[in-house]
């Protein structure tokens, strides 16, 4: 008797940027993007995907919160990813679904590694400990001048925790998402976000349209 086919894992897609940079603003467009060719899209978020990781996001978020420890920062967001991971983006990439994901662990390479300065080897390590070989397979990186995302971030009112550090904060984190995409050339993909909406949809479209023939012809089966 013949043996079914082995079900393709899904894509894990993830698209990352400073503030500013439009990610909430073109998130429905790639899923949008996607589900026109047929493809079965489960949207989510970082910090959150879960009530446990939603929880931790307001709490990380929270201008009024109590000072926390940078390290207690960074712990949390790996307890989050870890619900988020086991419950909603594994499950998903079993099924043969995308996923697609508002920030993922570079992220928190860019945010706790460069922006606190906690460096790379905990990350790293906890990256390691979390996800095991999960790594995303494809990553748009909206890129912009941090000054063109402050001035978009105010456009949306009052600013969370976050978007409240100073500007010297958010360049370590744009030259270090840099650094990761120079890094990782196979993986990342940089869309000049500098530009209006229209022209930098253009961009995305051009890039997923390139990646899903890869996709379509490679035929590799993921098991992660």
């Amino acid at each position: 008797m013949t043996e079914a086919p082995e079900m393709r894992r899904g894509c894990f897609l993830t698209v990352e940027g400073g503030e500013g940079v439009g990610k909430s603003s073109n998130m429905a467009f790639i899923a949008d993007c996607l589900r026109e060719r047929g493809i079965t899209v489960r949207q989510t978020r970082e910090p959150g995907g879960t009530p446990f990781a939603e929880a931790v996001r307001q709490l990380l978020l929270d201008r009024e919160s109590a000072p926390m420890p940078d390290e207690a920062e960074l712990l949390l967001i790996f307890a989050a990813r870890a619900s988020h991971v086991r419950d909603v983006i594994k499950p998903a990439l079993a099924r043969g679904e995308w996923v697609l994901c508002d920030r993922f662990t570079d992220a928190s390479y860019a945010y706790q590694g460069a922006g606190r300065e906690l460096g790379e080897e905990a990350v790293a390590w906890l990256e390691q400990w979390v996800q095991g070989s999960l790594r995303p397979d494809l990553t748009l990186l909206l890129d912009a001048p941090v000054a063109v995302g402050f001035a978009r971030a105010d456009q949306r009112g009052a600013r969370d925790r976050f978007e409240s550090e100073v500007e010297a904060f958010f360049e370590r984190i744009r030259q270090a998402y840099l650094a990761r995409a120079r890094a990782e050339p196979e993986r990342f993909r940089v869309v000049d976000a500098s530009h209006g909406l229209q022209a930098v949809q253009g961009q995305i479209q051009a890039l997923l349209d390139d990646y899903l023939k890869q996709w379509q012809v490679s035929g590799t089966i993921r098991n992660d």
